[in-house]
């Protein structure tokens, strides 16, 4: 029995060192490829790895004179103090309604876009079509506020002086209209988002065997039949995989969007406020980092219950397609 153990014991380390170096020559092997996803790597570690070790603030009542260390254990307090908010259904419900309006859409138009720039002849055009898409991704939300607000200024804006002037309409306050902000809102965030999910899709096309298409070609399927039985069956499991992706996010909102884009206007709240914007203002009225530590801390759990709770209907659809 001792020497079956030492023998096991032998072969572990022998597979350990084995794995360590297969890891250290590949690492080697595709170290320009490493060293192109080691910025994103760096960022992807000091904002979403790092800040997990401070979940205990949320059970804290943090004080600056004694610092984090020393400030007392309040237990649930802080969570106790967010739900019972008279503000939580209101803003629970803004931030799930709007991500998943939000997530619908987006994915719908992506995939539409895609398809379409996909069955474009000229390459150069294509291109063309993906940069003019993509380039609102990269626009800070303080510039797309400015976007906006020169849209619907009430006394200067373009939909006031132009648009509603011209068709003999009287002008409309947008920043305290609640009935707009809804669609103003979704039209903003398909308009920053859904090129990035256009490029995905499109490198998915990308890699599907042309031999299909000249196969259905030669069958006679028209180009409709070509996109609903060869292009979206082949794109289906980075739908699905992205899906899932985005089910994470359903408890969390974009900041800049519902703060900056309405200008905070306290006339909105019922229609723009969300979970975030919620707990930034009271983190800057009462100075509240424990509670919203805790608010932060449920929207993550939250967030992974869907992640595993979509992965796990999808496995019993389709094995192949989950995600783990």
């Amino acid at each position: 029995m001792r020497a079956k153990s030492e023998v096991q014991s032998a072969g572990l380390k022998s597979h350990s060192k084995t794995g360590m170096a297969l890891f250290f020559h590949l690492l080697w092997k595709y170290r320009y490829l490493t060293m192109m996803m080691l910025p994103t790597l760096i960022v992807l570690i000091l904002n979403n790895y790092l800040p997990m070790f401070g979940v205990f603030i949320a059970f804290k009542n943090i004080n600056y004179i004694d610092g984090i260390w020393k400030s007392p254990w309040v237990g649930f307090d802080n969570f106790t103090f967010l739900f019972s908010s008279g503000s939580l259904w209101r803003i629970a419900r803004n931030t799930v309604l709007y991500s998943l309006v939000f997530m619908v859409i987006n994915l719908g138009l992506s995939v539409a876009i895609a398809v379409a720039i996909n069955e474009l002849r000229g390459k150069l055009l294509a291109k063309g079509y993906q940069t003019f898409l993509i380039m609102p991704y990269f626009l800070s939300m303080v510039v797309i506020s400015y976007l906006a607000y020169a849209f619907l200024n009430p006394d200067k804006g373009f939909l006031n002086t132009s648009i509603l002037e011209w068709f003999g309409k009287d002008p409309v306050f947008w920043y305290s209209e609640q009935a707009f902000w809804p669609y103003i809102l979704t039209l903003v965030n398909a308009w920053k988002g859904v090129g990035i999910g256009a490029v995905i899709y499109i490198a998915a096309i990308a890699g599907i065997d042309p031999e299909y298409y000249e196969a259905a070609v030669i069958d006679g399927a028209s180009k409709w039949r070509q996109i609903f039985h060869i292009t979206l069956p082949s794109i289906q499991p980075i739908i699905i995989i992205m899906t899932i992706l985005s089910m994470g996010h359903v408890f969390n909102s974009d900041f800049g969007l519902f703060f900056q884009v309405p200008m905070d206007s306290g006339a909105l709240y019922p229609v723009t406020d969300t979970v975030d914007t919620y707990v930034y203002r009271v983190l800057m009225e009462l100075n509240d980092i424990g509670m919203s530590s805790a608010a932060a801390l449920v929207q993550s759990v939250l967030g992974f219950i869907m992640v595993i709770l979509t992965n796990s209907a999808v496995r019993k659809i389709n094995k192949d397609q989950a995600l783990f």
